[in-house]
C-alpha cells in the first residue's frame, strides 16, 4: 500500500516537473534570456524575498486586510441573508438593490474608496468587504430557502418562537450553503485585495501601505524584476489554496453532518 501511495504521489508530480523543465528550456532559448523569468532565477528570487522577510511581511499585510474585510462582510451579509430568506417583504425590497450592485466589480469602486478613505488600509478593507458581501448574502438566502419546510412546521407546531426557530432550525439547516458562500467570498476577497493593492500602488506612486499587490507593482514599475513578480504570483496562488483548504477543514469540523 505504501508503494502504491508513493507511486501515485510520483505520478502527481510528473506533470508539474515536466512543465517546469520545459519552461526552463524554453527560457534559455529566448533571445533576451536575461529578462525572461525562468525557474532557476525565480527560485533564487524566492529565496531572496523570503530570506529578507519582504514577502512574508507583504503576505501578512494583505492577509490582515482580507480577514478584516471578510469579517465585516460576514457580520453584515449573513444576518441580512437570514432575514431576507425568512421575511419575504424584506427580500422583495432588498433583492433588486443587491442584484443591481452585484455586477459592479469591486475594482470599479476603488476610485471612490480612495477619494473617501485615502490609499491606506481602510480603502483596501472596504473593497474586500464589498467583494465578499455578495457571495455571502446570496448563498445565505439560498441556504435558508433550502431548509426543509417540514422542520419549520414541526417547530411551529411545538410552539417555538421565530427568533428561537431562526437560531435552532434555520441557521443549522442553512450552514452548508453559508459555508459554500464563505469559501467563494474568501477567494473573491483575496483576488480583490491583490487588485486593490496594485491599483493603490499605482495611485500612490508605490508609496502606499504595502501588501503583495503593491510589491508586484513596485517590481513592475520601478525595477522590472520579472522573476520577483513571478514569485509574488506563485505566492498569491499558494496562499489562496492554503486559505481554501483551511476554511474547508474548519467548516468540516464545525459541520460534521455534512461530510
Amino acid at each position: 500500500m505504501t508503494a502504491t501511495v508513493a507511486q501515485r504521489a510520483a505520478r502527481g508530480f510528473m506533470l508539474p516537473v515536466a512543465l517546469i523543465l520545459l519552461w526552463q528550456a524554453l527560457g534559455m532559448l529566448m533571445h533576451d534570456v536575461k529578462r525572461m523569468p525562468i525557474p532557476s532565477r525565480v527560485l533564487t528570487a524566492a529565496v531572496d524575498l523570503v530570506g529578507s522577510g519582504e514577502l512574508p511581511l507583504a503576505i501578512t499585510q494583505s492577509l490582515g486586510r482580507v480577514f478584516g474585510g471578510f469579517a465585516v462582510a460576514a457580520l453584515v451579509a449573513i444576518p441580512l441573508g437570514l432575514v431576507m430568506g425568512n421575511v419575504r417583504s424584506v427580500e422583495r425590497n432588498l433583492d433588486p438593490l443587491i442584484e443591481s450592485f452585484r455586477p459592479i466589480a469591486a475594482i470599479a469602486i476603488l476610485p471612490l474608496a480612495i477619494l473617501w478613505m485615502g490609499t491606506g488600509t481602510a480603502a483596501a478593507v472596504f473593497i474586500v468587504s464589498y467583494a465578499a458581501f455578495f457571495p455571502l448574502v446570496i448563498n445565505t438566502v439560498a441556504g435558508v430557502k433550502r431548509v426543509e419546510r417540514n422542520l419549520l412546521q414541526a417547530a411551529a407546531t411545538m410552539g417555538v418562537g421565530r427568533a428561537t426557530m431562526l437560531r435552532t432550525v434555520v441557521l443549522p439547516g442553512a450552514l452548508p450553503s453559508i459555508g459554500v458562500g464563505m469559501r467563494i467570498a474568501l477567494g473573491v476577497a483575496w483576488t480583490a485585495i491583490i487588485a486593490a493593492e496594485l491599483a493603490v500602488g499605482a495611485k500612490s506612486g508605490g508609496g502606499g501601505s504595502g501588501g503583495v499587490g503593491q510589491m508586484m507593482f513596485v517590481f513592475y514599475a520601478y525595477s522590472v524584476e520579472l522573476n520577483r513578480i513571478v514569485v509574488c504570483m506563485i505566492a498569491v496562488g499558494c496562499v489562496a489554496y492554503a486559505l481554501d483548504r483551511l476554511l474547508r477543514a474548519a467548516l468540516a469540523r464545525a459541520m460534521p453532518w455534512t461530510r
